[in-house]
């Protein structure tokens, strides 16, 4: 897991080394342990590395392989690294290394850019061809690891965050309606390839890019989950697939566990991460430490889920850490934790996780999560009202349930410099759930979900705020065969039990009944949650901030209604609609735009 940025120039200039300085500055905390830059030409690569695979220097980047004439640089892991180096060295690839770093170069050396088609694991990559001056650029099935572009007519520039391309200069930071539109209507969630700058684009998960020395550009979509049932497995039983399933999940965190340092996992107290620590238990996994977070109560809810992950922790026998935060810490980690998105993220869970990545840092470089099984599987409450809507209805129904407000809503909220003429975010929806490959409306959902939403809003959430600290988080549940076959679950499966049937049935007698029936819960963070005291001023100084007023994104009489009344307005999932303004107010001055 590390940072990466790099430049090519199309008019044979040379790039601006002192930008790209600039840009691997800002991603130090994503790569404490080294940084390197290279120079070619019209093409620069730069990196920050935290050392996971292969410490010694041999595997620090960007690393050229002057044999192949390639240089590479790469952030995430290839899990089955190992074995692909055993399948390359059978076809006569030498290796100097043992990092998966290398492995990524020669795997595109033999089979081009159907290399991603070999990988298991997360991974964002960059690699250049000396002799053609062809910039390859890659993003694993699931967007787990990020990749954002700035492109002019002379140029292109990509960081593995945006605050990185901001730093290196001459971007468009104007703001993005359409992008606007989503955040406010989509949870937040802006889909690939736009970001909330019109001048900063990112790459669409399961994408590669091929850029040629001269410009040209053309994208190879390569991956896409299906959401229909198997003919060949028609007469599978729910035990079947439960079986099934468990056995992938078993693979998944096996594979996690490749690294050359202590690989812990955070447990909330949830059935995911409980699984987690089952299955690691059941290998033989000894001496495995765990984590868990909690926060002072606020507004008569609550603050932790202590009593669930010390009950796991004591079942298994971890070394666990139960990492209180006490309130005198968590409003300056607010500002901190904004400064740290790539994006603005609405969840008040990034406070959670960037306290939580500050505490598990300084024992531990690598992290499992349960992350990704409430999209996969159907754990969320908006899934069951869609389980009897015709296909044909799907859109309607999905956006009744999930957005945060509907089109005609959002002239009471924005100003109407920022109302577009059309309704983008119901469009994209009728597109998504429009192709081929998802059979019901619950199918359409989860497809959205997993493939979309997921990317832009949990995964993203915590690949900034871990990185933050330089913590690696690896997700099982995002393992893509794990994707793939829960795709073909029949969603009846997924709904029964309120919501991830099939995976908590298939828990029985792995973890304790006691997490499989409990309340579904969550990262909590009531004072966010219940704006109050300092909390509501943080939010109310961000909006009536002089470049708040100068950019004029919301109308003043609702932000001040919203200020007098800070938790009355909610949105259709029930979340602070204040917050979310504020949010997106507070991104924005603290990255100056």
């Amino acid at each position: 897991m590390c940072g990466l940025c790099g430049e090519l120039r199309f008019d044979g200039r040379s790039p601006e080394a002192d930008a790209l300085q600039r840009s691997c500055a800002t991603m130090a905390c994503r790569g404490p342990d080294g940084s390197g830059l290279w120079v070619r030409g019209p093409v620069a690569l730069g990196h920050r590395r935290l050392s996971i695979i292969d410490l010694s220097v041999r595997g620090s980047q960007p690393l050229v392989d002057t044999a192949l004439g390639l240089t590479v640089a790469f952030n995430g892991c290839i899990y089955n690294h190992a074995q692909l180096r055993d399948e390359l060295r059978g076809v006569g690839y030498a290796f100097f290394s043992t990092s998966d770093t290398e492995v990524i170069g020669k795997s595109y050396a033999e089979w081009g850019a159907d290399c991603v088609a070999h990988f298991h694991g997360m991974f964002a990559f960059a690699i250049v061809e000396h002799e053609s001056g062809r910039l390859v650029l890659a993003r694993d099935r699931l967007g787990i690891k990020p990749l954002y572009i700035s492109q002019s007519g002379d140029r292109i520039r990509f960081a593995s965050t945006l605050p990185a391309l901001l730093a290196a200069g001459d971007v468009d930071t104007s703001i993005d309606r359409v992008a606007l539109q989503y955040y406010m209507t989509f949870h937040s969630v802006v889909p690939a390839p736009h970001t909330i700058l019109n001048g900063v684009r990112k790459l669409p998960p399961a994408t590669v890019r091929i850029v040629e020395a001269d410009g040209r550009t053309r994208d190879i979509a390569y991956w896409e989950p299906p959401f229909e049932r198997d003919h060949e497995r028609s007469r599978w039983s729910g035990h079947d697939w439960q079986e099934a399933l468990i056995a992938a999940l078993r693979t998944a965190v096996k594979r996690r566990q490749v690294a050359d340092v202590p690989v812990g996992v955070l447990l909330s107290g949830g059935i995911d991460s409980s699984l987690v620590v089952a299955l690691l238990a059941e290998a033989g996994q000894h001496d495995l430490q765990t984590f868990s977070v909690g926060f002072d109560d606020a507004g008569g809810e609550s603050g932790n889920e202590f009593e669930y992950s010390d009950l796991v922790a004591a079942h298994f026998g971890t070394d666990h850490h139960r990492i209180k935060i006490e309130s005198s810490r968590l409003l300056p980690a607010i500002d901190k934790a904004v400064a740290a998105m790539s994006e603005p993220m609405v969840s008040h869970d990034c406070v959670a996780f960037y306290l939580l990545s500050e505490e598990v840092s300084s024992y531990v470089k690598v992290v499992q999560s349960g992350q990704g099984a409430d999209e996969v599987l159907g754990g969320y409450d908006w899934y069951p009202p869609l389980a009897e809507v015709p296909r044909q209805e799907s859109v309607e129904a999905y956006s009744s349930v999930f957005f945060d407000r509907r089109f005609s809503a959002l002239a009471e909220l924005l100003e109407d410099d920022w109302l577009l003429a059309n309704d983008a975010p119901t469009a994209f929806i009728e597109e998504q759930f429009g192709r081929p490959g998802a059979e019901t409306t619950v199918d359409a959902a989860l497809r959205n979900d997993t493939t979309i939403m997921l990317v832009d809003d949990p995964v993203k959430r915590v690949d900034n705020m871990t990185m933050a600290w330089g913590l690696e988080a690896r997700v099982p549940f995002l393992d893509h065969e794990l994707v793939e076959l829960a795709g073909r679950i029949p969603p009846s499966l997924k709904l029964a039990d309120g919501g991830k049937g099939v995976l908590k049935r298939a828990a029985r007698g792995l973890v304790p009944d006691a997490v499989i029936d409990r309340t579904k819960g969550h990262f909590p963070v009531p004072a966010i949650r219940q704006l109050e005291g300092p909390y509501l001023e943080r939010v109310r100084a961000a909006l009536l901030d002089p470049a708040a007023r100068s950019r004029g994104l919301f109308r003043t009489g609702a932000t001040e209604r919203m200020l007098a009344a800070p938790n009355e307005t909610r949105t259709t999932l029930g979340s602070n609609a204040l917050w979310q303004l504020g949010l997106i107010e507070m991104w924005l001055q603290a990255m100056g735009v």
